[in-house]
């Protein structure tokens, strides 16, 4: 419903989408897998890259018994922009503000060495959110809560707004926190 609150679980990096851009980007660099990684102390940059994907099964079905979870849209093929709307009812869409989570620095690495759009980042990537999570207003706290008994980092991400148009996804914030190129 209008007004829902969406929140967010970390990601361990990458995860397991991307990696066609992934690839692109460190091909045009002419960089090799072997040299350190630019966003992670102590691992080559294949290791860097190649982060175990984060698996949320327990701590979701955990809040799911506990109760006012509405939603759930695992960030995959297609990032932010195209995974959302899949659990949005017609008429609605979700506005999310980069600006409440910390981008991870293997995207703030990739928007830079590829020169990606605000938008491009969020279509391909997961950009740090592996999984949304929607709830009712007075419901979140205690959603965000059972996650958080299940080991997992939350964020207040945004909230379900009336769309406007066809973009259902909105990303407000991006230009303040993430190094991405103008389109």
């Amino acid at each position: 419903r209008d007004g829902d609150v969406v929140l967010g679980l970390a990601a361990s990096g990458v995860h397991s989408n991307g990696y066609s851009l992934v690839r692109r980007i460190v091909l045009d660099a002419g960089l090799d897998y072997g040299i350190p990684a630019p966003f992670a102390t102590g691992k080559t940059l294949a290791e860097g890259l190649l982060v175990p994907t984060r698996i949320y099964v327990r701590s979701c079905l955990a809040a799911i018994r506990a109760g006012g979870v509405k939603a759930l849209a695992h960030i995959t093929g297609g990032g932010l922009i195209e995974n959302v709307p899949r659990v949005i009812p017609d008429g609605l869409a979700t506005e999310i503000d980069a600006t409440c989570w910390p981008l991870l620095p293997v995207f703030d690495w990739l928007a830079r060495t590829g020169r990606l759009t605000a938008r491009d980042l969020a279509r391909t990537f997961n950009c740090g959110i592996g999984m949304v999570v929607v709830a009712a207003p007075e419901q979140a706290r205690s959603v965000a809560e059972a996650f958080r008994a299940g080991g997992e980092t939350v964020y207040e991400i945004g909230r379900i707004v009336p769309a406007r148009g066809d973009e259902l996804v909105q990303i407000v914030g991006a230009e303040k926190t993430w190094p991405v190129a103008r389109a």
